[in-house]
């Protein structure tokens, strides 16, 4: 039998709303450009109502940088469910890339917050990511020393994937300039392939053939 839909109630649909309209907000005017009464404007909800939910600016855009730091970490859950790490980086390096996509305004106001040297979330830095990064680090360091990956550094590592993969949220306006339109959805999994086959060839050791050849990386 399939389970009921649970609907969200009042309460979920505005703070949704809320959010989603401060999101906006804060990509287009940074967090000290914009003001609460833009916000409700474009939630279209009363003014009172904003402050009900968040009682302050600052927490409203904590919300918002919780909501895109929440939904990254999660995109890297196939490092706890795979051993391949092919696999499990293939999947992370998708997720991440559908999520700029998906979230591109999330993403740069954590690329903001970040240049200004994350004023209003560094204790998120300090242990929700900290946390995070030491635990996929210890995956990483386990698949190196079981032979499945070069002995390279986690972070690094890291470092290259946030990189590349925001970079289709954080520039999505020089892309489309240089593609002359926004990427199609062919030309974005055609991109996603690419960026995790480039990844991955210089990371994951090649798997040996019965005749002791290298077997490419799929």
């Amino acid at each position: 039998m399939d389970k009921p839909v649970v609907k969200p109630s009042a309460r979920e649909e505005h703070e949704r709303a809320i959010v989603a309209a401060a999101e906006f907000v804060f990509a287009e005017q940074a967090f000290g450009g914009a003001t609460i009464a833009a916000i409700d404007a474009r939630a279209g909800v009363p003014k009172p109502n904003v402050h009900y939910y968040f009682p302050t600016k600052e927490r409203l855009y904590r919300a918002v940088v919780e909501r895109v730091l929440t939904e990254w970490l999660a995109a890297a859950a196939a490092f706890d469910t795979s051993d391949d790490p092919a696999e499990a980086l293939t999947s992370y390096i998708d997720a991440k890339m559908d999520l700029a996509r998906a979230m591109p305004l999330g993403s740069k106001i954590w690329a903001s917050e970040i240049m200004r040297g994350a004023p209003a979330i560094q204790d998120f830095l300090d242990t929700t990511l900290t946390q995070w990064v030491r635990s996929r680090e210890r995956v990483v360091r386990r698949w190196i020393a079981e032979g499945k990956l070069k002995p390279i550094e986690p972070r690094v590592l890291l470092y290259m994937i946030w990189a590349t993969t925001q970079q289709y949220a954080n520039a999505a306006h020089e892309i489309a300039t240089l593609e002359h339109g926004a990427l199609s959805d062919e030309a974005f999994e055609r991109a996603k392939r690419q960026v995790a086959e480039t990844i991955l060839s210089g990371v994951v050791v090649a798997k040996r053939g019965a005749q002791g050849r290298a077997v490419p990386i799929e």
